[in-house]
């Protein structure tokens, strides 16, 4: 059973790839960037909402919430039906997953749009499937570390949805609205494409699905028919 339940969920990472793939091979990414900046650069990139609000309120936001999984071990405060042994796993998986697009960005050659000579900066467009290529520009921003300071979370879908499935869903959507949040202000930034949010997405959610507990415990009574 725990084999098929893995197949099935690798059926979704591989189904979710494909828009990526897409969007990946339309080649919008630079157009869609020229939309949001020009030669004097980004107008979002200092912006209050943006910088202060959405980047470094949304890095706060990330640590705040593995603050209280490292809580919710000792203490249940999320998802009180789950074991001791099952909140650990919870919070040590959202950690590995975390660590996992840092470093991938580590590798990378890419360099953020902001980089580039056309908005400002020195660098080249390189798309980041040329691995290796240096664009003359600092590099280090593919995938977008910042979508994964929400998307790592997708973890708690997996955590909870056994005993918890309502709240799972309700996590779930949340974490997905954040990303798409996170994402797009990182993009009115200059920061990042839209190839490197979906990218970063998708990863968060690839580790996700291989770390899961594959066996699923029975939803928690709750004395409703």
């Amino acid at each position: 059973m725990a084999a098929a339940l893995l197949r099935r969920e690798l059926g979704v990472v591989l189904a979710a790839l494909l828009p990526v793939l897409a969007w990946d091979a339309s080649g919008l990414d630079l157009p869609l960037q020229r939309l949001l900046g020009g030669p004097e650069g980004f107008v979002w990139r200092s912006h209050w909402l943006t910088s202060t609000v959405l980047h470094q309120g949304g890095r706060a936001l990330a640590w705040v919430i593995v603050v209280l999984l490292a809580l919710n071990v000792v203490r249940p405060l999320l998802g009180c039906a789950l074991t001791r042994t099952e909140r650990l796993r919870w919070l040590l998986v959202t950690l590995a997953v975390f660590a996992v697009v840092p470093l991938l960005k580590s590798g990378s050659a890419t360099s953020c749009p902001w980089s580039l000579a056309e908005f400002g900066g020195n660098a080249s467009y390189v798309s980041h499937w040329r691995w290796g290529v240096a664009d003359g520009g600092p590099g280090h921003c593919f995938p977008s570390g910042h979508a994964t300071a929400a998307a790592a979370f997708f973890t708690g879908w997996f955590a909870l949805r056994g005993r918890h499935p309502r709240g799972a869903r309700r996590w779930l959507a949340a974490t997905l609205l954040l990303t798409a949040l996170l994402g797009a202000a990182q993009m009115a930034r200059g920061a990042h494409y839209l190839s490197h949010v979906l990218w970063a997405a998708w990863v968060c959610w690839l580790a996700a699905t291989v770390t899961a507990p594959r066996a699923l415990p029975q939803p928690a009574y709750t004395g409703s028919p």
